[in-house]
């Protein structure tokens, strides 16, 4: 994780922020899936929790042979007129790590009740007094709406930054690059 590479969003007055944010992550991570590349990292240097917003720059975190290997392809194509990709360049030594990892809310009151059901021989009724509507779980994280490759149903992707920590912390990283227990460098 000595490496990174930034891609800023152009403003465009057709498209807002967060719709190019979430197809530029989009392309991203299908390659990443396509190659099962484990060793990128994501990061969004505009993160914050209030406002909620990632921001408008991508940062691209890993050794320097992968990150080349990705920017070979042509995976942002339908993205250059949207986006400015800035040269690779080292991680400065004084950046502190941090995790960015995903997080899913329970927020389908009806799923947790089919649940229920299912494990525990409820009746919906039964389901119903144990999961009111209330138990609804409702995040105030950033996200980026992402569409399911397998099912075609739009998602939340929402993403929790968490503490600085003293030293990086070596690891895999998923096909959205995030990880829960690998750090990247933030600054």
């Amino acid at each position: 994780m000595h490496h990174y590479i930034d891609i800023h969003l152009r403003p465009d007055p057709e498209f807002a922020p967060h719709q190019l944010m979430a197809a530029l992550f989009a392309k991203l991570h299908r390659w990443l899936a396509q190659t099962q590349s484990q060793h990128i990292g994501v990061s969004f240097p505009g993160y914050q929790e209030a406002p909620a917003t990632l921001g408008g720059t991508l940062r691209l975190i890993g050794p320097a042979t992968e990150l080349t290997r990705l920017m070979e392809h042509d995976w942002l194509q339908g993205m250059h007129d949207h986006a400015d990709v800035r040269t690779l360049v080292a991680v400065p030594p004084e950046a502190t790590q941090r995790t960015l990892r995903r997080v899913q809310a329970k927020s389908s009151p009806e799923r947790l009740r089919r649940r229920q059901m299912r494990r525990h021989q409820l009746t919906a009724e039964q389901a119903l007094e144990r999961v009111p509507d209330s138990a609804a779980e409702t995040l105030k994280l950033p996200f980026l709406t992402l569409t399911s490759t397998s099912t075609g149903q739009r998602f939340k992707l929402f993403l929790r930054l968490g503490p600085s920590t003293g030293a990086e912390q070596a690891g895999d990283f998923n096909s959205y690059g995030l990880s829960s227990t690998a750090t990247v460098p933030w600054f």
